[in-house]
């Protein structure tokens, strides 16, 4: 066995200044993920249990395999926007019988589980990844449709929802819509389009339009139940396939469902005599220096995440700022690619290019562990052929077919996000660690290049330049760019699916690499011109 070595020093003070500042962002991260287990706040809580109801998460809780993991996904959704924090949505993966699905489920404490346009793009992604993955969806439904205000946002892409729901039946993926309360106008073509429905007695209200609505359209006097009630749709309409006495009934029937689907998993499932890392996996706290310019070894985290600590490198002395070699997760073989010191040059990106490729012939899924500034500039390395080498990786990763999973560790900066399979390449999921920051190039870097554009141009024009403008410009510029390069700020935006404890690493992977393996693993054949 190829076991890593540590060098790592739990008692240096390096080490104790890296842990202390990793874990006040996880304190910040705890209270802002609290925002989204708020709900709309304890009025409309407490309103909501005096109903009889179930929140959410307690509503999933009652859904999924005793004691078996949920995953949740995106819960900062809409952090720093105008809607609260989480989006009205819960979204993630969990075991329902046995059977890995995606899971959603309205908050119907935030106004009435209304679809404001992140919830809108919370559900996409929800349904992206059972689309990508063969995961059978379950939503568990409470929404009074679109957030009228925010309309013009939701209308035209909202459509989207209800495609999915029509192409996920179509790949043969289940579709599972359980109705507690309204579900009304376009929300009605949840349940309407689901391979199966499930709607709880005096609860569940699903039509195109409620009462006040028909009355305005055609005069009819109606009410709720006769309208579109549990009772009316499971005997009537037909459009109930199960009919729930209460919500706890509505769970156990759903549960059956799925039982019912006889879905067979083509992939294999953890191994559960996995070897653990042999190194304490609380000692990735103390890795990543508060200052990203300060370089990390990213073995010591592979260490802490791979089976036995065994990781068979490759190429380990040719473009050193990037390791890459063959490790296995939870008993999943995995590529891994993991920037060491941050700027990746000509050999790094040609080793990449080569190890990705080699991944896909051996239909190995691929772990991305980002830490890097970008690509090398300057007249030796742009003489040198970098951007034709920088292209080759990215080409390499645009056309890998094989799963991605990214994980944002430190910096992922300019173009060097995209070689690391940043969001817009698609990875199978993509999660980030409190101390990372995505951005075009970092805060200084950036104030610096726009000082310097204005300074040429005031030269250029003779006019005298205002030193001390531009040192207000640079401290604005740089606050700002801090401000959007932080996890938060980008996992409010739904780049990322979560920022995640670095301890959870191994179990987070571990869970993503046994939802990809519900779909076959085939790496790519053909590839674009590689420029040489």
């Amino acid at each position: 066995m190829t076991v890593l070595p540590t060098r790592l020093d739990p008692a240096g003070a390096d080490y104790a200044e890296h842990r202390a500042a990793m874990l006040g962002k996880l304190a910040d991260l705890d209270a802002e993920h609290a925002k989204a287990l708020a709900g709309g706040g304890p009025k409309y809580v407490e309103r909501h249990r005096k109903r009889g109801k179930l929140l959410p998460r307690e509503r999933i809780e009652l859904l999924i395999d005793q004691d078996s993991p949920f995953l949740e996904l995106s819960p900062l959704a809409a952090w720093g926007s105008d809607y609260p924090v989480g989006a009205a949505l819960v979204t993630g993966i969990g075991v329902i019988e046995g059977v890995e699905c995606v899971i959603t489920a309205n908050d119907p404490t935030v106004r009435g589980g209304a679809s404001n346009p992140w919830t809108l793009r919370k559900a996409l992604r929800a349904n992206e990844i059972a689309l990508t993955n063969r995961l059978p969806l379950v939503n568990l439904v409470e929404s009074g449709g679109a957030d009228l205000p925010s309309q013009k946002e939701i209308f035209i892409p909202g459509g989207a929802l209800f495609r999915d729901l029509t192409c996920l039946s179509a790949a043969g993926i289940p579709t599972v819509a359980v109705v507690f309360g309204n579900s009304t106008a376009g929300g009605a073509y949840v349940p309407g389009m689901s391979d199966h429905t499930v709607m709880v007695k005096e609860r569940a209200k699903v039509f195109l339009g409620g009462p006040p609505l028909v009355k305005m359209a055609t005069g009819e006097e109606s009410d709720d139940e006769s309208l579109g009630g549990a009772e009316m749709h499971a005997r009537t309409s037909g459009l109930a396939d199960h009919f729930a006495v209460d919500e706890p009934d509505a769970l156990r029937l759903a549960r059956r469902v799925v039982a019912r689907l006889d879905h067979r998993k083509p992939g294999p499932d953890p191994d559960v005599n996995a070897e653990p890392p042999k190194y304490d996996e609380d000692e990735l706290l103390g890795i990543v220096p508060g200052d990203l310019k300060v370089p990390f070894d990213p073995r010591e985290v592979i260490a802490r995440i791979v089976d036995g600590s065994d990781f068979d490198e490759f190429k380990p002395l040719y473009g050193a700022s990037l390791a890459t070699g063959w490790a296995r997760l939870h008993g999943y073989p995995v590529g891994i690619l993991a920037n060491a010191q941050g700027v990746l040059f000509n050999e790094e990106s040609q080793k990449a290019a080569q190890f990705i490729q080699l991944a896909n012939q051996r239909d190995i899924p691929l772990l991305f562990l980002h830490n890097t500034t970008g690509y090398m500039v300057g007249k030796d390395y742009e003489q040198g052929g970098i951007i034709k080498h920088g292209a080759m990786m990215i080409n390499a990763v645009a056309n890998s077919r094989v799963p991605h999973l990214s994980v944002l560790m430190g910096a992922s900066y300019g173009a060097g996000h995209y070689g690391m399979c940043g969001r817009a390449y698609e990875p199978r999921f993509l999660f980030a660690w409190p101390s990372a920051k995505s951005a075009v190039m970092g805060p200084q870097q950036l104030a610096g290049v726009l000082s310097i554009v204005a300074r040429q141009s005031a030269a250029a024009k003779g006019q005298p330049y205002d030193e001390d403008a531009d040192a207000a410009i640079r401290a604005m510029v740089e606050q700002q760019i801090e401000a959007e390069s932080l996890p938060v700020f980008l996992s409010g935006r739904l780049y990322d699916d979560g920022v995640i404890d670095p301890r959870d690493t191994r179990t987070v992977l571990g869970l993503c690499l046994s939802a990809i393996h519900n779909a076959p693993v085939e790496g790519a054949r053909g590839y674009g011109v590689f420029r040489m």
